[in-house]
């Protein structure tokens, strides 16, 4: 299968028409649409060292969830870091399809895994474009434990938290920066809200609001969903071999 036959399998299971109207996802790179795809790299951004290992790993595709390309470029020359990457993957024939705020809002997305770690039940959307999720965990947690559940699932070593009660039962999530959507968590009942990124006036303010704020990483929020691509990967084609890839640029101190 080629190119183009991966991105259109894609497209249906991950549709357009669920991206934020200010999002720009989709197939970044294409240098050669006849190319066969036989290894796909995973990860959520494609940067220089993912770019290298594409190359040097003889892959066909990357496959992301931020996009390659999010403004429009002046030039493709490498003095620009985007334009340099967007050069070397034409000069290796490597692709590059990118699924963003369609994969934060698709059903078994981003957000419902984020869901799904956590144990939440009767999940329902929430926020700009209904991206994020908000649910009941089984049985109430002290925050404590909460907290505990959260680095647990996520594999993040810490987390950043406003308290404002001691125990979390309804719990709103939105993998990424969920920094706009703190207000609209609080409205759809949430006692408390995760995201990998929170403005420091909304922690602040959190005490006053009476809901909890959790702050777990960008990255650990969102990486549970490259499985998920790694799954879609594999239906469109079984011998295709994938590779998900953590980037060494997200090191924790």
């Amino acid at each position: 299968m080629t190119v183009p036959e991966l991105y259109t399998f894609l497209n249906e299971k991950i549709p357009p028409s669920l991206s934020c109207e200010w999002d720009n996802d989709g197939l970044m790179c294409c240098p050669e649409p006849n190319r066969e795809v036989r290894r796909v790299l995973i990860c959520l951004d494609a940067t220089a060292e993912m770019v290298e290992k594409a190359i040097d790993g003889k892959f066909d595709v990357i496959l992301t969830h931020h996009p390659l390309v999010f403004h429009k470029l002046p030039a493709l020359e490498p003095s620009d870091n985007v334009a340099k990457k967007l050069i070397d993957l034409c000069r290796a024939g490597i692709a590059v399809m990118s699924f963003h705020t369609r994969l934060d809002a698709l059903d078994g997305g981003v957000n419902d895994m984020l869901a799904l770690l956590l144990g939440l039940k009767d999940t329902v959307p929430f926020g700009e474009g209904n991206i994020g999720r908000v649910g009941t965990l089984g049985k109430p947690l002290q925050f404590v434990d909460f907290i505990a559940l959260v680095k647990e699932k996520l594999g993040c070593p810490a987390v950043v938290t406003a308290r404002s009660r001691d125990t979390v039962h309804r719990v709103a999530v939105l993998g990424g920066n969920g920094s706009d959507d703190v207000p609209l968590a609080k409205a759809a009942g949430a006692d408390t809200y995760l995201s990998g990124e929170i403005a420091f006036h909304h922690l602040s303010d959190a005490p006053e609001c009476g809901m909890n704020l959790v702050v777990a990483g960008h990255y650990y929020t969102e990486a549970p969903v490259l499985r998920v691509l790694s799954l879609f990967v594999r239906a469109f084609e079984e011998g295709i071999e994938t590779v998900i890839a953590q980037s060494n640029t997200t090191v924790t101190y």
